[in-house]
């Protein structure tokens, strides 16, 4: 399938020492390549900034919606979907750091809706929350996403309408610290957040982390699908292209609400490991192994072939957009990219499918775009 019409990638200056000159241009090359694969595969927008010591790259792919065909811009803004947690992970961190909950503590007895709401099978951490080892099943499991999809996307959903969607689905205790990822920790982190600190969880992630780094176009706030510089994302439904641009469904939501760039969010993800945003600790905690699972703490692992360690960052997905952000430990080489897939019928196995498909290849081309960096 040929990719929409519209004009050609637009892109930034790149600069790099004489001495990386060659693996850079190898990494952005062997990227053009994966990237124009995707667009041959129909993908309406794909934007991406790669960062190394001493230089950065960006580019950008398609158009921001299918009505204006207005050229994608590199600085363009994307829902970023689930790099969100990673977020979340360093304010509710930060409570721990301040010492207003342990990382081990419940919060059976700290948030109301793990009274009222929901039937945890026994004492449930924060650390079982951030790693998804809690056995809390996920909202999108339940009803959910099986009325119309006009309905779900355009109805905004509580933290707490969400785990009372999570609460109609059996809460098994054999599954508790078992790695099983789940979208509804994430809205009882952010009810935590909102518990100790008092104010909305946008506010707090806009004090602790998108004001103190200057991250202007990052927000989980109300949308502003309208804004210029906005990358739009689609779905068929009933026959017809549905424009699911920033929904309602996710805005504010802890568990995938925010809208970025890839330039702020390499911003972000630098900033992290470079012991900016916690204490050593509280860091090291973060990007500790969940067991049996390449996962710490809101915090994505994925194998390290230049220093045989470790990577870090998060890939996000969802209602047209696919996202990955992924630095080395360090936070000196980095690559962020977000893509507006195809439009795809909405709940039809075939796209499920695809979508998955397309996420792996998006992360084996974000490493394989580090690898080249380091050789």
């Amino acid at each position: 399938m040929q990719a929409p019409p519209g004009p050609g990638p637009s892109s930034v200056a790149t600069t790099a020492s004489a001495a990386s000159a060659a693996s850079v241009q190898a990494a952005t090359d062997s990227l053009e390549r994966r990237i124009q694969h995707f667009m041959d595969g129909g993908s309406t927008s794909f934007v991406v900034q790669l960062r190394w010591p001493g230089g950065e790259w960006s580019k950008a792919y398609g158009v921001r919606n299918l009505v204006s065909k207005d050229p994608a811009q590199p600085q363009d803004r994307v829902s970023v979907a689930s790099i969100t947690k990673s977020m979340v992970a360093v304010s509710v961190l930060k409570l721990v750091d301040q010492g207003l909950i342990g990382l081990d503590d419940p919060v059976n007895g700290v948030l109301e809706s793990f009274r009222t709401t929901l039937r945890p099978p026994g004492p449930v951490s924060v650390r079982q929350l951030l790693n998804h080892t809690s056995g809390m099943p996920d909202y999108v499991d339940s009803e959910y996403t099986a009325g119309p999809l006009k309905q779900v996307a355009n109805t905004r959903l509580s933290m707490q309408r969400g785990l009372e969607l999570a609460a109609t689905i059996p809460w098994e205790s054999k599954n508790v610290d078992r790695f099983s990822y789940s979208s509804s920790n994430y809205l009882a982190l952010g009810q935590l957040i909102e518990k100790l600190r008092g104010r909305p969880v946008a506010d707090v992630l806009n004090q602790d982390i998108f004001a103190p780094l200057g991250l202007r176009h990052t927000s989980l706030a109300e949308p502003d699908r309208q804004a210029p510089d906005t990358i739009h994302a689609y779905v068929i439904d009933g026959g017809e292209r549905v424009d699911l641009t920033q929904p309602e469904a996710v805005v504010g939501s802890p568990a995938g609400g925010v809208i970025s760039t890839t330039q702020d969010l390499n911003t972000f993800y630098r900033a992290l490991l470079r012991g900016q945003l916690l204490s050593p600790g509280m860091l090291e905690e973060m990007k500790k192994k969940t067991e049996f699972w390449d996962y710490g703490l809101g915090l994505g692992r994925y194998p390290d072939a230049c220093s045989g360690g470790v990577r870090y960052g998060h890939p996000g997905g969802g209602f047209g957009n696919i996202s990955i952000s992924i630095a080395s430990a360090d936070g000196g080489s980095q690559v962020t990219m977000a893509m507006a897939v195809r439009p795809m019928l909405w709940q039809d196995p075939a796209t499920a499918r695809r979508i998955d498909l397309l996420q792996t290849q998006m992360q084996q081309a974000a490493q394989e775009t580090l690898d080249y960096l380091c050789q």
